[in-house]
């Protein structure tokens, strides 16, 4: 059995959509493409190789998969994102698509059938940790059925006002535990929370 780990920059407001930059996804009128750059400092950078320290295979929607092939592949063996490359280029690529034939980067799967189903067949394997990056809709669906074990979260000090956002109203009612967090000079909220259980209510009633 197999941990699932969402991994994702957001904004204080929790939107998650196009934070590299300009290009990467302008759908709806998004005109904030790129807002996670000025804040990218040796905290963030480290915080991003410590993700990926640990063995892991890629789940991800369609979308940010077309977006890493485009570019990963690309990298040259000089750059200084060569490391990461390295490692999506090698890792399984686990894709939720109904376009299975035209995968073509190295090591890439469609999942089948039934999403849910097929995650949760996933999840039974033995292996490394399931890691997903970006992909909203993906992952939205994946907090909706209760399937995301971890979340590693970058909180950026912003409001974006709109865009595509981690939450909505489907995610399952779930309580997680806070492991570790630290800030980074520039003000972004490193953080991950481990699933936990059942949400526990109570009454301040009677409290003196």
């Amino acid at each position: 059995m197999r941990t699932l780990t969402v991994a994702a920059f957001v904004s204080l407001d929790g939107v998650m959509q196009a934070p590299g930059g300009p290009e990467e996804d302008s759908s709806s009128g998004f005109r904030f493409g790129g807002w996670i750059v000025p804040y990218a400092d040796k905290t963030t950078g480290q915080a991003v190789q410590d993700l990926f320290s640990q063995p892991f295979e890629l789940l991800l929607g369609r979308r940010t998969y077309d977006i890493f092939a485009a570019y990963w592949p690309n990298i040259q063996a000089d750059s200084t994102h060569h490391t990461i490359a390295d490692l999506f280029n090698a890792v399984p690529k686990h894709v939720a698509t109904h376009r299975a034939d035209s995968l073509a980067w190295h090591n890439s799967h469609a999942l089948k059938g039934n999403l849910v189903d097929a995650i949760n067949a996933l999840k039974r394997q033995d292996g490394p940790q399931l890691l997903t990056q970006g992909s909203g809709d993906l992952v939205r669906q994946l907090l909706a059925a209760g399937l995301v074990d971890e979340l590693r979260l970058m909180i950026h000090p912003i409001l974006l006002g709109r865009g595509k956002r981690l939450f909505d109203d489907n995610a399952q009612a779930s309580a997680f535990t806070l492991v570790n967090s630290i800030s980074s000079p520039g003000g972004v909220l490193i953080a991950r929370y481990i699933r936990s259980g059942e949400v526990r209510t109570g009454s301040f009633e009677g409290v003196r």
